[in-house]
């Protein structure tokens, strides 16, 4: 339906982190279906792929020459760390997507890709204020998420030389200053700075006027280059195989005591399994901190109910299975001091009671590159069908 409507209109489609993460089988995996498509409808036009996928060797030559930095990592990457990683992503900024646009592309896949760069790329090549662009790029890659009610549906913005203008596509949403406002505080950790690759969007003089019931002026965003053009990167590295259980406590002696009982349980797990370390066990109580954990700030509100998951990441899918099914068979079963009832402390949800949920990945780079210029790290291929 996009490709027919951005051909039919002479409108360019532009997709951004092509299938979730943006690495390359996936940016191929989508220009096939785009290429089927083609032949399917007998359509012609110029067809673009970006890869965002950065080498490991390119990354590793970064940290020798000190062009890479800490972005939420905590520290800098070992190269260890860094080419045992199965795949690491760039998340490229506008310009590589002007580049294949004045290039005559009317489809753009692109590998990762910050979100706003995908909307704000065709105005900036046009002449229009990065600073307007990227911010309204920001506010409409989240569709109707700044209107009232908010939904996932369409947000028009319409850029001039003062600014922009955001509208919903639906009659029954509406823009407010307070809803537009708003979307500030998304993924955003201070509000009047947005950063992105190659820079941030200074928003302390951005002002948000009311036009009409529906619409929303936005005027004042400025855009800060900064002075070396830095990208973020995404990597991952796999750390075995998860299988989980989910089940419900209900029964009050067991929720009073919850947190000494699976500390208990752990240590017993551990006894029992030393010979299979090293493996991760892990508790998540739904009712009980599991979404704030140590931040949590409602203190007196105790729960009647929790739903407990049990995670276990070991080497192998078996050994994630058998810890998984040793320990809640342990909790299920579990004795401790008030108990009414000698079994059945745990209500599953499923049967079986463990679930299998394959391979498993952490991030292991999560960092800032220099990079010697926009577009050298995203090469374009170009594709006439």
């Amino acid at each position: 339906m996009l490709v027919a409507a951005a051909l039919e209109n002479n409108v360019p489609l532009i997709v951004g982190s092509c299938g979730g993460s943006g690495r390359n089988d996936q940016v191929d995996w989508m220009a096939d279906i785009v290429r089927d498509l083609a032949r399917k409808h007998g359509w012609h036009f110029r067809l673009a792929t970006i890869s965002a996928e950065i080498p490991a060797s390119s990354v590793v030559e970064a940290l020798n020459n000190g062009k890479l930095s800490d972005f939420e990592a905590g520290s800098l990457p070992s190269r260890e760390t860094i080419e045992s990683s199965t795949t690491i992503v760039g998340q490229m900024g506008p310009e590589p997507i002007a580049a294949a646009l004045e290039a005559g592309a009317k489809i753009i896949l692109a590998g990762r890709a910050c979100d706003d760069a995908v909307i704000a790329a065709y105005p900036i090549l046009k002449g229009f204020d990065p600073g307007s662009a990227i911010h309204m790029g920001k506010i409409l890659e989240c569709g109707a998420l700044c209107a009232e009610p908010f939904g996932m549906d369409v947000i028009l913005g319409t850029l001039d030389k003062n600014g922009f203008v955001v509208e919903p596509g639906s009659l029954k949403r509406r823009c407010t200053v307070a809803s537009v406002a708003g979307h500030s505080l998304y993924e955003r950790e201070d509000p009047l700075v947005q950063a992105g690759p190659g820079g941030s969007v200074d928003m302390t003089q951005t002002r948000f006027t009311q036009l009409d019931e529906r619409r929303v002026r936005v005027s004042g965003s400025r855009f800060r280059p900064d002075a070396v053009y830095k990208v973020k990167l995404e990597g991952v590295r796999p750390v075995g195989y998860r299988t989980i259980s989910i089940a419900g406590i209900r029964c009050p002696t067991m929720i009073e005591r919850i947190d000494a009982i699976l500390d208990e349980v752990r240590a017993k797990m551990m006894r029992y399994f030393q010979d299979e370390m090293p493996f991760t066990l892990l508790f998540h109580r739904y009712g009980k901190d599991a979404v704030m954990g140590p931040f949590e700030r409602s203190f007196n509100s105790a729960a009647h109910e929790i739903g407990l998951v049990t995670e276990v990441i070991a080497p192998t899918q078996d050994l994630a299975h058998a810890i998984c099914h040793v320990t809640t068979g342990t909790l299920l079963h579990y004795s401790y001091d008030g108990q009414k009832n000698n079994a059945g402390n745990l209500a599953f949800l499923h049967s079986p009671s463990e679930i299998d949920a394959g391979r498993c990945y952490e991030f292991s780079i999560y960092h800032l590159m220099e990079i010697p210029d926009p577009l050298s790290p995203f090469p374009i291929r170009l594709e006439d069908l």
